[in-house]
Order: structure tokens, then C-alpha cells, then sequence
């Protein structure tokens, strides 16, 4: 069945929040009620306090709201409390063991919440990332994309799961405090009220540069991440041409500038903070001094002073921490943005009409032309001089069931007519056609296609398992006797019986403690094992001497005959051989025919064969 994009688009921060929280999303709901109860559960005892002092322990005549006041008559009314003043006590230790039980159940439900999201945020992303083209990992560093699914992604964890509930917590207990401050003395009330508009003014003021200043360092983090991912997997490169101190010198450049936009980012902070706690302080001391003068005049009472106090600092407490949860915000918003970018990139998809195929026929490149894209230029810049075609009008034809060698320069396009042919790029339309037997390239889907064709790219990437493993990578199902069959087919072998281990050997990262031709006959025989009908050498041979090229190419004929092979390379020895051979000259086909054939034309192909032997190679 042909295959739809399912690609989907997320426009704003909410939509990609709900998409984040997919499976999650009952456990924050349930964190916050528990976190709204706790908060109401903690408002409730400076009113106990407030009755106690004013009513028990002194004349006022009670006021409680009909709940409370019911409860005090159960239990004999005012002067029974004042009798058993414990059971006050004991109710207040009671709310609070109860708060306490509501505070660890929103935790656990947060915590919760905040796992389920991560696993289901990495699962969506590292889906993604595999479906999108070849040509979006080449416009995109490595470790960028790593800090943007490491950093990026806890950056949004710790919004939803700490700066996102505080919020909606803080919003409850300021409206609850207000209420329950109301209650007790209006005109206090209003003086409190009069700060927490100018607290988040200050904060939206900040806000904006906060956020810029987030997007700044996150985007230098995966500069620095780039950097370091680059020279780490070099390594060897680095030290083989003496380059530690100007690589050195090039991190800690990235990195000064990387600390430099954070003492920015801290030095804002820090005034953010500073000044809120300044203007947080100078409410509470005019709450002290007003109340006083309140409470010495009679227009509340004592314990209601205690109370307003208590409802102050609980209020107090949100409205300081609004700033900060403002500051969180402004930087998840810049990793959702990171992560937008990922997620909203289209991946490869199907056309409709895309169906599975036999590519057992004929390979056709008919009038193809190809481009890579190129980065975009600033306005007023003149067209690259070197922005020429690829590939230019290249028509051939790879028959079923041969060999054919494919020869030419560096740049002459080789490889780019072998990537076209497993769709890791793909045709723009009026460029040109490849058909295999009577179907379209594009008319098959991509799977369809890289299960049909088997590739031994230029540089073997080998992963860190065993040799066994790494050969059997391709195929699930593999047995130890076809890794062994596979292995003898790459002439690897007599190698791996040389090693200790045998076939458990363990290679190291990208294959370390191989050498070159042992990496690229590794690579060779992830290939043979999984026995495709195309089969496609891309240079791989290149590390191995002439002798093992031989014997290669000897298995080669004897275990895939059936098979069309198409071999690239630089050696003439290891394409005279081939049923036809094309030479390809900056993107045209130049010529092409047998060894004898193109040795007779006293062209390219002549020209190279004595280059590589002076007396010529004759088949």
C-alpha cells in the first residue's frame, strides 16, 4: 500500500505541548488538583489560628464560615473548646498530616508525569529524526540536534513539571489568599493587591529580554556541542595532523563566548530576582507597619492580624516566585521553538499511487540531471560560479544480472547516481527519469527500495558491537552460518580467526580497531548477507590490496552471479573485468562499452589505464 504523510504541523506552542503530554497528561491533571487541595488545605489553618486566639483564647464573638461553624457547635460550641483547648491542637496537626499526604500524592503524580512525558518525547523525536531526508541531516549539525533532544527537551520537562504547575498552583493560592485577606480587612487587602500588578509588570518587562538572551545561549550550546562531537569522533584525525592546540584554541573560543552570553543571561537574572525580592520586601513592611496601627486601633483584631500576616507571606511567596516561573517560561518557549523546528521538518513520504515492486529489471537513467542544494546566499550576492549540475543529461542503462563498472574523477557524480538510486535523494521533477524494468524510481516506495538494493558506501561506518553483530546488523534473522558464509564471501574470514575472539570480537566505535580494508570488507559483508537483486560497490575497495581485490571480486562472481552489481572505483584492475563499463566526466557520460572497447577508443578510459600502468592493462 502506498504510504501517506503523516507529518503533522505545529503552529503554536500549545499545540506541540498537547502532543508532548500525549499519554501524560492524566497525571499532571491529577498532580494539580492534589496541589490546588494542598493549597486550600494550607489556607485553613491561619483561619483556625485567627478563631483561637480572637475567640477562645479571647471574648471576640466568633465568625466562620457555616462548615467551620457547624463543627464547632458538634463539639459543644466555644467555651467546650475553651475547656479542651487540645482539640484545636490536635485538628490542626490533623489538616496538616492530611496536607502533607496531598503534597507527596502531587509529587508522585508530577513525577509521574514528567517520566512518561520524557519517554514519550524521546520515543516522537528519534522517530522523526529517522524519517527525515538526507537532505535535512546534511544542512543540520550533529550535536546540534543532540543538545536540542537532551537539553532542549528537560528544558520542557522542567516547564511542564515544576514551572507550568507552580503556575497554575500560585494562581489558586493568590485567588484563595485574597479571599480569605478580603475576609479580614479589606483596606490591607487592596494596599497587598497593589503589588502584585506592579510584580508582574516588572516581570513581562524583563520577560522579553530574558527570552532573547535564552535563545542566544541555547543556540551557542549547540554551536559548542558541534565542536565537541566533531573533535571527539576525529580524534584520531586531530592527533594524526597535530591539530589539538588550534582545535583546543577553537573550543575555548566557542566556549568563552558560550560563558560570556550566560554571566549576560545571570547578571539579567540577578537584577530580575534582586529587584522582585526588593519590592516583595517593601509590601511585607508596609503590611507590618499598617497592621499594627490597625490592630492598636481596633479595626481588626489580633488574631486576625495574625492571620492577614500568614496570608501575606503565603501570598507573598507566589507572587515573588511569579518572576522566576516567568524567567522558566521564557526559556521553555525558546526550546519549544528548538524543538518545533525538528518535529514540523518533513520527513520522506509516499505519493499515493507508490507500490512495492520486483527490482530484478533493467536500471534506466534517462536525461538525468541533478543538484545539490546549496546554502543560502545573502541578498546581492552573485550566483555561485561552481553552481553547476551534478550530474548533466546522464542516460544509461545497468542490465539485469551483470556487472557494470562505473569510472571516473572525483566530483564526476559516481556516487550521486548510486544515492538516486536507493532514494536517499530524490529527482525534482523535469529533471530527468530512473526506471527499473517498466516501473519509476519514485513509484516504489523508499523501503521497498532499500531493501532491494544493498550499498557498500566509500566510508564504512561500523558500530560499537561485535564483528558477528556488525556484519548481522542488516538481517534479524541471520544465522551464525550465514555471517560466516558472508564473512568468507568479503574475504574477512581468514582475518577474523587471526583474533582471539573470533567473531565476538568487540570493534570499537566506527570501528577503531580495524584497519581500513578490514572495515571496508566488514562492511561488504553486511551487505552479501542480506541478498539483495542490485548490489552496489561505491569505491570499496579501496583499502584492501590488489591481491584481496582479486579474490574479492573472484567471490563476488561465484556466490552473487545472479545478482546486478554495480562497481565504483578508481582501479582499472578492478573494473576491466566488468560486462560494461561507463567513464563519467564532470556529470556526462563520456564513454562507455567493454575494457577492449574503451582501451580501443584511445580516450578517457585510455588515458587512465596508462596513467595507472605505463604499459597499459590489457584484459
Amino acid at each position: 500500500m502506498a504510504r501517506k504523510n503523516t507529518n503533522e504541523l505545529y503552529s503554536t506552542h500549545t499545540s506541540l505541548l498537547m502532543r508532548l503530554l500525549h499519554g501524560s497528561k492524566r497525571y499532571f491533571l491529577l498532580g494539580i488538583l492534589f496541589a490546588w487541595l494542598t493549597s486550600l488545605l494550607d489556607l485553613v489553618n491561619p483561619r483556625i489560628i485567627s478563631f483561637t486566639v480572637d475567640s477562645v483564647i479571647g471574648t471576640a464573638v466568633p465568625s466562620l464560615p457555616h462548615i467551620f461553624e457547624s463543627l464547632v457547635n458538634k463539639l459543644g460550641g466555644v467555651d467546650a473548646l475553651r475547656l479542651h483547648i487540645g482539640y484545636i491542637a490536635i485538628l490542626v496537626i490533623l489538616i496538616a498530616v492530611i496536607s502533607g499526604l496531598m503534597r507527596y500524592t502531587f509529587r508522585m503524580m508530577n513525577a509521574k508525569g514528567q517520566e512518561v512525558m520524557l519517554q514519550s518525547t524521546r520515543d516522537l523525536l528519534y522517530g522523526h529524526i529517522l524519517s527525515l531526508p538526507l537532505t535535512w541531516h546534511n544542512k543540520n549539525h550533529t550535536g546540534d540536534i543532540i543538545q536540542r533532544c537532551t537539553s532542549d527537551v528537560d528544558v520542557i520537562r522542567s516547564f511542564l513539571a515544576e514551572q507550568l504547575t507552580a503556575l497554575i498552583r500560585m494562581a489558586v493560592q493568590i485567588l484563595l489568599s485574597l479571599y480569605f485577606m478580603i475576609g479580614i480587612s479589606p483596606a490591607m487587602t487592596g494596599m497587598v493587591a497593589l503589588f502584585i500588578p506592579v510584580i508582574v509588570l516588572f516581570s513581562y518587562f524583563f520577560h522579553v529580554r530574558i527570552e532573547a538572551s535564552f535563545q542566544k545561549v541555547d543556540e551557542m550550546e549547540g554551536q559548542l556541542s558541534a565542536v565537541a562531537q566533531e573533535n571527539l569522533t576525529g580524534v584520531r584525525v586531530v592527533r594524526a595532523f597535530g591539530r589539538e592546540s588550534y582545535e583546543r584554541a577553537r573550543f575555548e573560543k566557542k566556549n568563552d563566548e558560550y560563558t560570556g552570553l550566560w554571566d549576560y543571561l545571570m547578571k539579567l537574572l540577578s537584577l530580575f530576582w534582586a529587584t522582585g525580592d526588593a519590592i516583595s520586601g517593601l509590601q511585607t513592611l508596609l503590611i507590618l507597619i499598617v497592621g499594627a496601627n490597625f490592630c492598636l486601633s481596633g479595626r481588626i483584631t489580633v488574631g486576625g492580624y495574625i492571620a492577614f500576616l500568614s496570608y501575606s507571606a503565603m501570598l507573598n511567596g507566589p507572587v515573588r516566585q511569579l518572576g522566576r516561573v516567568i524567567s522558566g517560561m521564557s526559556r521553555a518557549g525558546v526550546s519549544i521553538d528548538r524543538i518545533r523546528y525538528i518535529l514540523n521538518s518533513a520527513p520522506e513520504h509516499e505519493t499515493e499511487e507508490a507500490t512495492d515492486a520486483d527490482m530484478s529489471g533493467d536500471i534506466v537513467f534517462d536525461h538525468v540531471t541533478f543538484r545539490y542544494e546549496k546554502p543560502e546566499k545573502e541578498d546581492g550576492d552573485e550566483k555561485a560560479a561552481d553552481d553547476v549540475p551534478v550530474l548533466d543529461d546522464v542516460s544509461m542503462v545497468l542490465r539485469a544480472g551483470q556487472v557494470t563498472g562505473i569510472l571516473g574523477s572525483t566530483g564526476s557524480g559516481k556516487s550521486t547516481l548510486m544515492y538516486l538510486l536507493c532514494r536517499l535523494y530524490d529527482l525534482p521533477e523535469g529533471q530527468g527519469e530512473i526506471r527499473i524494468g517498466e516501473r519509476r524510481l519514485p513509484s516504489i516506495p523508499r523501503d521497498c527500495v532499500r531493501k532491494q538494493v544493498g550499498i557498500v558506501l566509500q566510508e564504512p561506518y561500523l558500530f560499537s558491537k561485535t564483528l558477528g553483530e556488525n556484519i548481522a546488523i542488516t538481517r534479524k534473522d541471520a544465522s551464525q552460518t550465514e555471517i560466516e558464509r558472508a564473512a568468507r564471501t568479503a574475504v574477512l574470514d581468514e582475518t577474523i580467526t587471526r583474533f582471539s575472539k573470533g567473531y565476538e570480537t568487540f570493534v570499537g566505535e566506527r570501528g577503531v580497531t580495524l584497519s581500513g580494508g578490514q572495515k571496508q570488507r566488514t562492511a561488504i559483508a553486511q551487505t552479501l548477507i542480506r541478498k539483495t537483486p542490485i548490489m552496489i560497490l561505491d569505491d570499496s575497495l579501496s583499502a584492501v590490496d590488489a591481491q584481496t581485490d582479486a579474490r574479492i571480486r573472484a567471490e563476488l562472481n561465484r556466490e552473487e552471479g545472479h545478482a546486478t552489481r554495480i562497481l565504483i572505483s578508481h582501479r582499472i584492475n578492478s573494473l576491466m573485468h566488468a560486462d560494461h563499463i561507463i567513464v563519467l566526466d564532470k556529470g556526462k557520460v563520456v564513454e562507455e562499452g567493454t575494457h577492449d572497447e574503451l582501451y580501443a577508443l584511445n580516450g578517457l578510459y585510455r588515458k587512465i589505464c596508462d596513467l595507472q600502468s605505463p604499459e597499459g592493462v590489457q584484459a
